[in-house]
Order: structure tokens, then C-alpha cells, then sequence
């Protein structure tokens, strides 16, 4: 007798009650969980955000450092990306969300300034691998529209939309009393207000004159000493953006009409020069028609040639549908560059940070709404560069994706070498000119791969080690099927209207390096890796006919009690379901009555296909149409390459493929898997809703649905009685013979078509009175059904409608269906009474159900090829709350069990290579004793985690994940101390649990599900990685794991370097003594307080950052970064004082030398008299 122990059910009442509904209470004969030593802790897990890798998404302003080679995006969310040389790039954003107007960097003083929508300004600290806000400002009465810092100034010169200009010292970020009043700017000059200041810049040889451009063409050169204007410049036209020639002597205008004018600074009359650049010359003299506006323009000179000159826009009108160009005008020559996305702003890059000398242009960097574009300017042609940032993951928008981490190393060295034949040709051979910061120094070496699937079909492999992100190699399914020429042969799929060709999910084995990838057209492509190129003379196909229709039970199928559950009505029937085609030869199929039938979706080509090294085509499995109806997405997706089986599972069922011998293994719908053990009330399916009756059918088409579902349900019944009969015998065939699959051919029946009759009848005889006492019950239940009215009825599909939320299966209705939501192969022990571990399939329900399928693989490749694989059902294994996410195999130490897998091998090497290589590398199969559990389940749900004991069955341990939410993606994560679930909520939660307890680790409220990209993209890797798309063209990487977190610092690169100042531009000795060169300012003496005094408190108000000395004192981030920053500084200090010592010396012995030569020449005239000099 057991003894009672008081203390276990007070735990257990407490567990029950307790918000987390964890219970673990052991089931009677699993004591060997005791055994399990769970490692990991909540100290092993913390959430933050690592890196950010993509195209800045709706960027709106950038700025470039040309002393640090630092290049910065601001967008229109506020987001700010930094990136230096390939590797390094930082991601900040600005709390308020507001959209970034301009930036200007302080040049090589690792500091930046940002100007938002919301009228203010932030200094951001590039000094630290995390930039931090120093300083911010807030404008309460002004607008903000431009912002100019000069080169080496503490002081920022600010544009409103008033027309007035205000000062900010960035030390301190507070305003000066000096303010330039658009009335005082203008005087009498314009009867009307001038418009927003859209620039503001200094004149590059005197820095005392600031020139002012105002919207309506006024432009005004002030005086900054004498408070007033020098000159006035007026034009008829709208002004964009002003250029100065580094002599100070000229400038030139961007105007509304398409018009360039260039003004001589003592000459503000009219001026020196109109022209047009694209815009067509009348022959009688007359003014060029008006082009669209010319949005910048940009005027630099070079010491040995003709001077640039850059402008966006400024095209003809009639030039209607052209894309937007940049053109560069150097000399007589004119070049327009055609850009794919429309000009947001674009930089030339200059050999010289000094605006007073010879700018020397070597590249322009132009920001596009989708792209960035380096453009080589010493190069004839134009050349871009080769752009080293990943930047192209939104080149077709991403529809899914899978994040790897600790691959096995010759994975990316494999797919880098075929991915680097794939690289457009063309190129600069230069460097790329964005080179500042340095790499950081991480610990963390383990191979990472992420893969994108994208709407055009094609398919990404990215190398994301180290934070960095590169892409690998890019494969295009699309080329397996042949392309539309026109509107009227595009596929009228009625799945997907645009981009039949996206990938819905994929599934890869990194060990065989094979590949499956499922597309929204209902199509499977199974691709292997290869070195070799390849001409595929007809790409393998296999049609596929999946419909959930139960038709009645007359007699048992020929073929054995297996064969009948296997050969499902409108299943492997069909020819095209077993036999692989070279393409479909059934496209044009049509039902008796008109409707389409045993069409595919699309075509595959039926010419010879040349395939690159890489990934290339084994097999094609396309879903067909069914009487007129497009078949289900596919909502489910595994392959296995020990096996050599994909299986995939949509809303009508299951199907098995053996791509090895191409041959359809298994094709049944849902309620059919369950064999005598369904526990569902199932209708069928309802017809599609443009075959409806009219209304005054309803209620008769209401009540012929409920007969329908009766009529179905009793058939079912009686099949699974039949099924669970058959089963029951002994000894009449054996387990190999009853799992043969359909439509292998090789199998002989193990009954002739009479004995299966009899025995048939015979059983069910012997069984009637359960068949008639569950039918019985099933009237009972339709009279209950039939009372309800239409109103009940629509509040119960609507509940049924709203209780599974998965993410992978919302396009389905889920009314009438179960989906197959999950698959996974493993090798375990699937039944009650099996001692030996058997190759096993598991598939997840939408309503919660796992059930198991055992398979038998034949030992030896030779026999694979030759034998079929033997199907067999196991039934249910558990019931969760909500559709089944994920499910895993642990041991009995706590381990993670992974599927067996097969080594590469080429398959298009050489037979010596191809044996070498090619071996099987089985999971450790576990073996029981009689009674005895070896391994363990772990299911996870949208709304459970169980952990179950094989083969017993029997749950040990269950958890609720949540109550008001859903989970949107669970992975089975390894981490470095052990193993855990990983579960993202649609309420934002990331959450850990332990296995095999199931205890909450990590619960932190992170991103609320905004996005439908968010729960698509979402996914846990292991080592404690996850990413989703945050963007449609950024990918955020995150990591859970606290040893990450704490290595953080030393793995993010650095963006400020200590670099040296290039020297300023040698006056010349005439220049010098005449006057000539630049003339320098002091702005102190002009802004400072004493000279300027206070400027009005309710102007602006000053926003200490939590970067600024006030911050930083609480959020230090520890003594090394101090001493990194108080080391750079010395460093600074250390290089000023030996340029002050040098100069110290150099004025030392200047001196002795003049004092030597005093002395020699008075001892030269000392005696002499004045007439004698």
C-alpha cells in the first residue's frame, strides 16, 4: 500500500491554482524523471536586441563623415543606421517616432546631430558602441526646416519655417541671443513673407557671411559682424537647394522649373548663367520649356579638370513613366544615370573635409527609397561599387523564414563557393569608400545561416555570424515552371492573385544539405546540393489529388487491412497521384459538368533545365484542382533525409512522398488518421460559396448538411470499426505485408477479393450492437442539432472560427477542417507495446491532437531503392488546448533527440567520391524494456506544453502557456547549459520553459504582435538566438540568452576611431600677405552670451539625453568601457601636447635664431656713426 503524503497534494493544489497551471506531478511507474537534472536556471536568460542588419526602411536624410568614413540614415520613424566598413552598423532610435529632416555630422568628433519633424534637435555620442543622446532641444514656437553646421564650429545654425534663423551651441545645446529676422534679412526688397528658410549655409573663404535661400527664389547674403545684408539675389522661381564654388566667388541655385542659375556674389542683379539642363533649346531663342524641379544640386571642383556638377531631377515633363535619374554634368559632357527607386538625397564624397579648397570628387553616394548606390566618379562610365552591407533582403518582399544556428563549418565555405559565381559583373574595382570603424572582438565563432523565402519564389542563404549578415547563396524556384508571356495565360490559381511563385514555409537539413520548399501554389520542390553542373533533360513531377470527401463503406479495397486506410476515395486512385511525370499532361482536364479537375495550379516547363553548382531540382509534387475547387495551401512541411520522405499536410490531409523512387507513399484525409480512435464530431466539407442554393433553400440545404454530416460520421464509424477489426487479427498477415504502400506494385494481397469479403461481414456481424448503440447516439446528437436555429449556428461557426489562431494556418478555414499544422520525423517507440525504436512520423492537429505514424525503411540504400516504405498508424498520442506549434524528442538524460539524418553526399560525383562520403548517421535509437518509458514526447500548442513519456503515453508534466493570448511560434531550443522551449505570444511575451518540468524561466513582455510580417517571420534559434522582420526590409536579431547579453559589448563593432584632422589649405605667401585665402571668424565674440545674451525661455526648451554627463553618472556601462573612453581621451590629449611641444620648439629656435641675429647686427654697427651707416 502506497503511503499518503500530505505535502504532494498541497503542492499540487497549489500548482493547480497558481496563474502558471504548471503541474508535474508524476504519473505511477515514471519515477526515472527523477533522474533528469535540469541545468538550466532563470539566471541563464535575458532579452535584448543584438543588431540590426537590412536597407534603413523609408529613409528620409543622411549625412557623411569624411574624416571618420562614417555614413549615417535617418527615417521616417525615427530610426537612425550607421554604418562604417562591411561588419559594422549600429541602429538608434528616437523615442518620439517622429520622422528624421536632416543630419549633420561633427565632423571627426564622434558626435551627430539630428533634426526631426517634431522641431527638435538631439546630439547623439558616437563614442560608445550603443550611441546615446547627450543633449536635446525642443522648439515650441518655430519650425524647423534646415540646419547647417560649419566645419569645425561649435555653433549650429538653425532655418524655421518663419524665415528666421536661430544659433545652438551643440556643448551645451542651448540657444544664443543672435537671431536673423526674415524682416531684417529681406527689408524692403519683397512686398510678401519669403517663405520657409530651405538654406543656410557659410561663404567657404569667409566665414563672417552667411548666405540665406528662402523658398520663393530669395536669397540674401548677411553680414554676420555688421547685423545686416551685403547682397539680395532674386529669381521668379522656387529655390530647392544652393551650391557654392569652393572660391567663394560664384554660387548656384536648384529651382521649381528645371532651371540651374548661377550667380557671381558682387553681381546680384541677375544672374551669370540660366540654364536647362534637361530641357529642350528652342531654335528662335525663346525661354527652354519647364522641366519637374531639380531637387538638389551640388557644385565640386577638381584641382586637374573640369568642375562637377550633380543634380537630382530636372527631368521633362513628357518624359512620362521614366524612372528617377541622377545626372552628372563634368565639362561638356552630361551623364543620367537611371536609378531603380525614386532620389531621396544623394552626398558626393570629397578627398578634403575643407569646403575653401579643392573639393577632388571621387564618388557620390545616392540614397534610394529601397536601395543605397555608390557611384565611382574617376572611373569613365560610372561605374557603382559593390555594395558589402545586406541590403537586398527586401529585393522581393520576404514571406518567411528560418534562422540556424551552429551548423556544421563546411556549410558556409560550400555555399559561399557556388553563391560567388552568381555576383554581377560590372563593378568599380575600388574599395568602398564608407571604411570607418572597426570590427568588434566577440568570443562568440559559431557558424549561423538564416534563410529567406521571398514572394518571387527565390530563396536566400545568409552567413549571420559574429552579428554580421552576408549573403551566401540565392537560389530561384521559379525556374522550374514555365512563366506566363501575357495576361491571358496567367494561372487562375484562385489561391493567390500576385506571386504564385512565394514560398510559404521551408524545411532543410543542414547535415544532407537538402532542401523543401513549400509555395502558396500548392506546390512541393525537393532540391539537392551539388558542384556539378547539371542539364536536367525533364524535371521529375508528381501530381498530387488531396480532397477530404468520405465516401461510404460498400467492401474492403483489395490489398490487405492496411491497404484500404491507406488508399483513401480520390487519393492514390488516380495515376498521376503515384506515377512521376515529366510535366503535367493533365492541364487541361475538365470535370463532366465544365469545372476544372486534376489541374495544377502552374506549369512546370517541359524543356531541358541547366542547373548551376548549388541547389538543384530532384522532385516536384504539385496539389491539383478537385471538381472546380483549387486545392489547400499547404500549411505544414518536413523532410527527412534518412528516410527519403517529405511530408507536407494542408486542410483536407496528410501526404507522404517518397522522393527517392518519386512515389506517392500516403495521401488520407485528417478524420482518417484517427482510425477507430477519432474522438471529433466531424462534418463534411461545406461547397465552395459561389455554388450556394438560392435563400429560400436555406433551411432545406441547412437540414440536408445535418443528414449529410450524420450520414458521414456513421460511415466513419463504420470504417473505423472495420479498421480497428482488422487490426485486431493476429495472425492472418504479417506487420510488412499490411504496410505496403498502395501504390508501390510490389506488394501481393493478403487476401483474395472473397475471403476479405467474408471476413468483412463476418466481423461486423460480430460487432453490430456497438455499431448500432454509437449510431444510435449519433441520432440523438443530430435531433439536438437539428433544433438549433440559423442564429445559434452562426455564433457556433464563429466560435470555431476564433478558438485556433495559429499563425501557419490562418488562410484556412477552419470551420469545417482539421490542418495538419505540424510535422517531425524521429526514430522512437510510437506504440504501447514496442521495445525497439522504429523510423516514426508525428503530426499535429489544428484542434490539438499529435498522433503517430510508424514507417518502415528498408536497411540498406540498395534496398531503399528497390522496396517501398511500410506505413502504419499509432492513433493518438495526446491532446493539447489549441493547434499543435512544434514537437521534439528528448532522451532519458535530458537531451534533445535530433532526427536521423544522412551526410552530404554529390550525387552527381563520381561513384568512388559519392560511396566515400555517402553514410547514414541514425539518431541514437532508444531501447525499453517491457513497461518501461526511455524517451519523452515534448508537444507544445498554441496554448499547452506537455511533456509525455514513451511508449507509456502517459503526460508527466503540462504547463499552460497562456489563457488570454495565443503562442505564434514554439521551438525546442539546445542552449549551453540544456535544453528549453521558446514561445513568442501574439501579446508580445517571449517566454522559456524548462524541460522536462516545464518551469517558466523567462517571461518578458517584449513586441506586441502589430504586424501579421511579425508573426510569419518569428523564430528561435539555438544558443539562445531568435530574429523576425521588423520591417519589410530589416531583420532585428535578438538574443534570450544572458551570457550573449553579457558579451555584447565586445561584440559590437566600433564606429569612432581616432583619426588625425587633414591639414587646412596652404594660403600661399601672396595670399597671406594681400589678404587673400579664408577668412576666419570668431563666432564666441558674435553668439556668446556676453555678446549676444539670453535667448527667450519659451523659445526652445533643453532635454538633458541619457547619454549626457547627468545620465551616463547611473547607466555607466562598467569600468571597461570607462576606461576604453578615458584611454581615447588620454590618447587625444597625448597627441594635442605633442603638436603643442613641437610648435613650442619650432618657436624656441626661431627665436634663438632672431636673437643671434640681432646681436650680430649690433655688434656690426655698435662703433659706427650715423654718417658712416
Amino acid at each position: 500500500m502506497k503511503k499518503f503524503n500530505i505535502r504532494k497534494v498541497l503542492d499540487g493544489l497549489t500548482a493547480v491554482s497558481s496563474s502558471s497551471s504548471s503541474s508535474a506531478a508524476l504519473q505511477p511507474g515514471n519515477r526515472e524523471n527523477d533522474v533528469i537534472q535540469e541545468t538550466l536556471q532563470s539566471e541563464h536568460f535575458q532579452l535584448c536586441k543584438t543588431v540590426r542588419h537590412g536597407f534603413p526602411y523609408q529613409p528620409s536624410a543622411m549625412a557623411f563623415d569624411p574624416v571618420q568614413k562614417i555614413l549615417a540614415i535617418g527615417t521616417q520613424n525615427g530610426a537612425l543606421r550607421l554604418f562604417g566598413r562591411a561588419g559594422v552598423e549600429c541602429y538608434c532610435q528616437h523615442e518620439s517616432g517622429s520622422a528624421v529632416i536632416q543630419l549633420q555630422f561633427l565632423v571627426n568628433e564622434g558626435a551627430l546631430v539630428t533634426a526631426l519633424a517634431d522641431d527638435s534637435l538631439h546630439l547623439w555620442n558616437l563614442r560608445q558602441k550603443i550611441p546615446a543622446i547627450l543633449h536635446s532641444l525642443k522648439f515650441s514656437r518655430e519650425r524647423i526646416t534646415f540646419c547647417h553646421l560649419p566645419f569645425q564650429s561649435k555653433w549650429l545654425y538653425i532655418g524655421t519655417e518663419r524665415g528666421n534663423i536661430h544659433i545652438v551651441n551643440v556643448e551645451s545645446f542651448s540657444l544664443s541671443g543672435y537671431v536673423i529676422m526674415w524682416n531684417k534679412a529681406i527689408e524692403l526688397s519683397s512686398k510678401t513673407h519669403p517663405g520657409p528658410v530651405v538654406h543656410i549655409s557659410d561663404n567657404p573663404m569667409d566665414e563672417g557671411k552667411l548666405l540665406i535661400g528662402f523658398e520663393c527664389g530669395f536669397v540674401v547674403l548677411w553680414d554676420l559682424k555688421s547685423k545686416k545684408a551685403d547682397y539680395r539675389y532674386s529669381y521668379d522661381e522656387a529655390i530647392h537647394s544652393v551650391a557654392w564654388h569652393h572660391e567663394g566667388k560664384l554660387f548656384v541655385c536648384s529651382h521649381s522649373d528645371g532651371t540651374l542659375t548661377t550667380w557671381n556674389v558682387r553681381s546680384p542683379a541677375k544672374p551669370a548663367q540660366i540654364i536647362t539642363p534637361h530641357g529642350k533649346q528652342p531654335k528662335d531663342g525663346k525661354k527652354p520649356e519647364p522641366c519637374k524641379p531639380i531637387l538638389k544640386v551640388e557644385y565640386k571642383t577638381a584641382r586637374a579638370g573640369e568642375p562637377f556638377m550633380i543634380l537630382s531631377g530636372g527631368l521633362s515633363y513628357d518624359t512620362v513613366g521614366r524612372r528617377a535619374c541622377l545626372t552628372v554634368m563634368h565639362g561638356k559632357s552630361t551623364a543620367v544615370l537611371e536609378m531603380d527607386y525614386p532620389i531621396v538625397d544623394f552626398l558626393a564624397l570629397c578627398e578634403t573635409p575643407y569646403p575653401n579648397d579643392y573639393q577632388e570628387p571621387y564618388a557620390v553616394v545616392v540614397l534610394l527609397e529601397k536601395d543605397l548606390v555608390v557611384i565611382d566618379l574617376a572611373q569613365p562610365g560610372y561605374p557603382s561599387f559593390e555594395n558589402p552591407y545586406p541590403l537586398t533582403i527586401h529585393e522581393s518582399p520576404v514571406t518567411c523564414c528560418e534562422y540556424f544556428a551552429d551548423c556544421p563549418a563546411e556549410l558556409i565555405p560550400a555555399l559561399y563557393s557556388v553563391g560567388s559565381r552568381q555576383k554581377r559583373q560590372g563593378y568599380s574595382k575600388k574599395k568602398w569608400p564608407i571604411s570607418g570603424g572597426n570590427w568588434g572582438q566577440g568570443a562568440q565563432s559559431y557558424p549561423e545561416i538564416i534563410i529567406t523565402g521571398h514572394a518571387d519564389g527565390s530563396v536566400k542563404f545568409w552567413d549571420a555570424s559574429a552579428l554580421m549578415l552576408q549573403v551566401l547563396y540565392k537560389l530561384k524556384t521559379a525556374k522550374v515552371f514555365e512563366k506566363a508571356r501575357n495576361k491571358e495565360e496567367k494561372p487562375s490559381t484562385d489561391i493567390v492573385d500576385e506571386d504564385p511563385f512565394a514560398i510559404q514555409s521551408l524545411a532543410w537539413c543542414p547535415e544532407s544539405r537538402l532542401l523543401c520548399v513549400a509555395g502558396v501554389s500548392a506546390h512541393v520542390i525537393v532540391y539537392r546540393f551539388s558542384k556539378q553542373e547539371i542539364t536536367t533533360e525533364e524535371v521529375q513531377l508528381l501530381e498530387v489529388r488531396m480532397q477530404c470527401e468520405l465516401n461510404e463503406v460498400d467492401s474492403p479495397d483489395v490489398g490487405g487491412d492496411q491497404a484500404s486506410a491507406v488508399t483513401t476515395p480520390g487519393a492514390s486512385s488516380s495515376p498521376q497521384s503515384s506515377v512521376p511525370q515529366t510535366h503535367p499532361s493533365t492541364s487541361s482536364n475538365n470535370s463532366s459538368d465544365g469545372l476544372r479537375d486534376n489541374v495544377p495550379c502552374l506549369r512546370v516547363r517541359n524543356t531541358p533545365l541547366k542547373q548551376s553548382p548549388g541547389y538543384q531540382v530532384e522532385l516536384v509534387i504539385q496539389l491539383v484542382w478537385v471538381s472546380g475547387e483549387p486545392p489547400q495551401q499547404i500549411t505544414s512541411l518536413a523532410v527527412n533525409s534518412a528516410y527519403g520522405l517529405v511530408a507536407f499536410g494542408n486542410g483536407n490531409g496528410l501526404a507522404v512522398v517518397d522522393y527517392l523512387q518519386k512515389t506517392l507513399l500516403l495521401n488520407m484525409g485528417t478524420a482518417e488518421l484517427y482510425g477507430s480512435s477519432d474522438p471529433h464530431q466531424r462534418q463534411p466539407r461545406s461547397p465552395r460559396k459561389a455554388r450556394q442554393p438560392s435563400g429560400d433553400n436555406l433551411p432545406k440545404t441547412s437540414c440536408m448538411s445535418s443528414l449529410s454530416s450524420f450520414y458521414s460520421e456513421s460511415v466513419k464509424k463504420l470504417r473505423s470499426s472495420y479498421l480497428s477489426l482488422c487490426d485486431g487479427n493476429d495472425g492472418s498477415a504479417g506487420s510488412e505485408d499490411r504496410c505496403k504502400s498502395p501504390t508501390s506494385g510490389s506488394g501481393s494481397p493478403c487476401h483474395s477479393d472473397d475471403e476479405s469479403k467474408h471476413n468483412f461481414l463476418e466481423r461486423v456481424k460480430s460487432k453490430s450492437k456497438l455499431i448500432t448503440k454509437s449510431v444510435a447516439n449519433d441520432f440523438a446528437k443530430m435531433s439536438r442539432k437539428f433544433s438549433m436555429t440559423a442564429d445559434q449556428k452562426d455564433d457556433a461557426r464563429d466560435n470555431s472560427f476564433s478558438r485556433s489562431r495559429s499563425s501557419s494556418v490562418a488562410s484556412i478555414d477552419k470551420e469545417s477542417r482539421e490542418v495538419i499544422s505540424s510535422l517531425h520525423f524521429c526514430d522512437c517507440l510510437s506504440r504501447k507495446c514496442e521495445v525497439t525504436a522504429v523510423a516514426s512520423l508525428w503530426l499535429g492537429t489544428s484542434v490539438g491532437t499529435m498522433l503517430a505514424i510508424s514507417l518502415s525503411v528498408p536497411s540498406t540504400p540498395e534496398l531503399r531503392l528497390q522496396q517501398s516504405v511500410g506505413i502504419s498508424f499509432c492513433g493518438s498520442v495526446v491532446r493539447l488546448k489549441g493547434g499543435i506549434m512544434r514537437m521534439a524528442l528528448m532522451d532519458s538524460t535530458g537531451s534533445l533527440q535530433p532526427p536521423a539524418y544522412e551526410c552530404w553526399y554529390d550525387l552527381n560525383a563520381p561513384e568512388e567520391e559519392k560511396e566515400r562520403t555517402r553514410r547514414r548517421r541514425p539518431a541514437s535509437p532508444p531501447s525499453t524494456q517491457e513497461n518501461q518509458d526511455s524517451h519523452y514526447a515534448v508537444v507544445c500548442s498554441e496554448k499547452q506544453a506537455k511533456v509525455v513519456a514513451m511508449p507509456s503515453q502517459n503526460c508527466v508534466f503540462e504547463h499552460n502557456i497562456t489563457e488570454n493570448s495565443f503562442v505564434l511560434r514554439a521551438d525546442v531550443v539546445v542552449m549551453p547549459a540544456g535544453i528549453c522551449i521558446a514561445c513568442f505570444c501574439a501579446n508580445g511575451h517571449i517566454m522559456t520553459l524548462s524541460l522536462p518540468s516545464l518551469r517558466p524561466l523567462l517571461d518578458v513582455n517584449y513586441l506586441p504582435l502589430t504586424d501579421m510580417r511579425i508573426a510569419r517571420t518569428f523564430c528561435f534559434s539555438n544558443l539562445g538566438q531568435a530574429l523576425y522582420l521588423t520591417s519589410p526590409t530589416e531583420i532585428q536579431r535578438l538574443t534570450y540568452s544572458q551570457e550573449t547579453c553579457d558579451n555584447l559589448q565586445e561584440m559590437l563593432g566600433e564606429l569612432f576611431t581616432p583619426v588625425e584632422t587633414p591639414e587646412a589649405p596652404n594660403r600661399g605667401f601672396f595670399k597671406g600677405l594681400f589678404g587673400g585665402g579664408a577668412q576666419s571668424l570668431d563666432r564666441e565674440d558674435l553668439f556668446g552670451e556676453l555678446a549676444a545674451g539670453k535667448a527667450s525661455r519659451s523659445l526652445a526648451q533643453h532635454i538633458p539625453g541619457p547619454g549626457s554627463m547627468e545620465g551616463m553618472k547611473g547607466a555607466a556601462s562598467g569600468v571597461v568601457g570607462e576606461l576604453a573612453r578615458a584611454r581615447i581621451a588620454l590618447d587625444e590629449r597625448g597627441q594635442k601636447l605633442g603638436e603643442l611641444e613641437e610648435r613650442t620648439a619650432a618657436m624656441m629656435a626661431s627665436a634663438d635664431s632672431f636673437s643671434k641675429h640681432a646681436h650680430d647686427v649690433m655688434l656690426k654697427y655698435k662703433d659706427k656713426k650715423w654718417y658712416q651707416l
